[in-house]
């Protein structure tokens, strides 16, 4: 595959606008039922991989897709070196608590590294893209990118001294987090579930968002390729390269750091 500029992914973006529209369908109403790890799953998660896996197939023939729905039925395709992994419905607890903190993620890797992103919010109607630039816009579910609105570049923003931003999960906090915060000079707590904690990083709003519970990649991937897009990082808490292609672990990852800028971090950290 080419390189993938803000021009040719956006055929994905529209692929997670559109399965944005089948999620909202069932915004306020949707059963869940619990798969074998004990996560909650809905008809809307299903309805959304079923428009962007074959689209993803359709638009890059002979790129692997590694989706969560398929992949908690056994369905691990072989990756090679570049594949995409995809979350059609992140935040799924957030979904049916009726809040609108739930995307849908659509992730490039090329070896073992995030390069383009694309996350959509379909409740509050925001899109957001990176790949050699990043970029968030406002359109609804359904629409066509040729309607969406107030396209605009973002950046993560130079991390403070002091009176830190931080990201916080709604519904995932652990007592290793805590433990992390603690020796940071925090300023503000800004919650949110799925993977808008990334998004308030890639556009200034965060300065870091550490997470120190159990994810998988396709919870992370486009997440972290909009970060790295609007100038920032994601990494492991000790500053190694966060990578992705961990078949051996069925997928599974480590915890993390995301945030404007790691070294800077560290120096507040140590201060």
């Amino acid at each position: 595959m080419s390189e993938l500029d803000e021009t040719a992914i956006k055929p994905v973006a529209e692929l997670a606008v559109q399965a944005g529209s089948a999620i909202m369908r069932y915004f306020g109403n949707a059963k869940a039922q619990l798969k074998s790890d004990g996560s909650p799953v809905t008809l809307a998660d299903a309805e959304a991989e079923a428009i962007i896996t074959p689209g993803l197939q359709r638009l890059f023939p002979g790129t692997p897709v590694i989706a969560e729905e398929a992949a908690s039925s056994g369905i691990l395709p072989e990756t090679g070196k570049e594949f995409f992994l995809v979350d059609p419905l992140d935040g799924t607890r957030e979904f049916l608590a009726g809040n609108h903190d739930f995307t849908v993620n659509i992730g490039l890797v090329r070896d073992r590294a995030p390069v383009a992103g694309v996350i959509f919010a379909p409740a509050s109607a925001r899109l957001w893209i990176g790949a050699d630039r990043c970029h968030t816009c406002d359109i609804a579910p359904g629409e066509r990118m040729g309607s969406s609105r107030n396209w605009r570049e973002i950046h993560v923003r130079p991390l403070p001294s002091a009176g830190l931003i931080v990201a916080a999960s709604r519904s995932h906090r652990t007592a290793q987090t805590e433990e992390y915060v603690a020796r940071l000079p925090v300023g503000e707590y800004r919650k949110a579930g799925s993977s808008l904690k990334f998004c308030l990083v890639a556009e200034g709003a965060a300065d870091v968002y550490p997470r120190f519970g159990p994810t998988m990649e396709w919870d992370t991937c486009a997440g972290h390729a909009i970060v790295a897009a609007a100038g920032g990082v994601v990494c492991a808490p000790d500053g190694r390269p966060f990578l992705y292609g961990k078949r051996e672990q069925n997928y599974r990852n480590r915890e993390f750091i995301a945030t404007s800028d790691f070294d800077a971090l560290m120096r507040v950290r140590e201060a």
